[in-house]
């Protein structure tokens, strides 16, 4: 790994904690790790522990505008729902935790390599370096709660998730779940942008 994974720091469950979150923010209390199901008629993300012990699974509705998404613990009870606004020059998301707790999940305009997206209702705020596939999650007194790395080219979009704030789990949980889905529909934009253009141009 050397020094690429100072710029890089997705893991594999088992493997010693990324040696520039160490230096950063200290060994992480807990570490999570996501595997996406493709190829299903519902997108479906599971979550595991280090001994990949299944915590948490989402599925979202297909077809479905709003993207409409539950997670469930292990033990199949509901800990949040996510929605997407349809119609907004942001994109932005509404999530509600199964206690109740609700906020929005809004992309700032428009960061070509840092990406910054307010969690409002929190205060909370993640900054992701898009290239390095980085992120990092702060809370409203400018904490480290998180650090969020996607690894490169896979199938599977598989991420990793060292957690430094552990009684926030559910709520980091339910932010990863929608940072994938923006990530995913900024690719989908992007890559029809793309193909419109080629289109136009021939």
């Amino acid at each position: 790994m050397g020094v690429f994974s100072k710029v890089h720091r997705y893991r594999e469950a088992g493997e010693d904690a990324n040696v520039n979150n160490v230096e950063r923010f200290g060994q992480p209390v807990r570490s999570l790790f996501t595997t996406s199901k493709v190829f299903t008629l519902h997108h479906r993300i599971t979550i595991t522990d280090e001994k990949e012990n299944v915590l948490y699974e989402s599925e979202t509705q297909f077809p479905s505008i709003h993207d409409k998404t539950d997670i469930f613990d292990a033990q199949g009870k509901q800990i949040a729902h996510i929605e997407r606004k349809f119609f907004s020059i942001r994109q932005r998301h509404y999530i509600t935790m199964d206690d109740g707790l609700s906020f929005e999940l809004s992309n700032e305009l428009l960061h070509l390599v840092k990406s910054v997206i307010n969690i409002e209702g929190l205060g909370w705020q993640l900054r992701g370096n898009i290239l390095a596939l980085n992120f990092e999650l702060y809370d409203s007194n400018d904490a480290v709660i998180a650090v969020i790395s996607q690894k490169l080219l896979s199938i599977h979009d598989k991420y990793c998730i060292d957690i430094y704030k552990p009684e926030y789990e559910k709520i980091v949980v339910a932010i990863l779940i929608t940072l994938q889905h923006m990530i995913r529909d900024k690719e989908a934009s992007a890559n029809s942008s793309s193909s419109s253009s080629s289109s136009s141009s021939q």
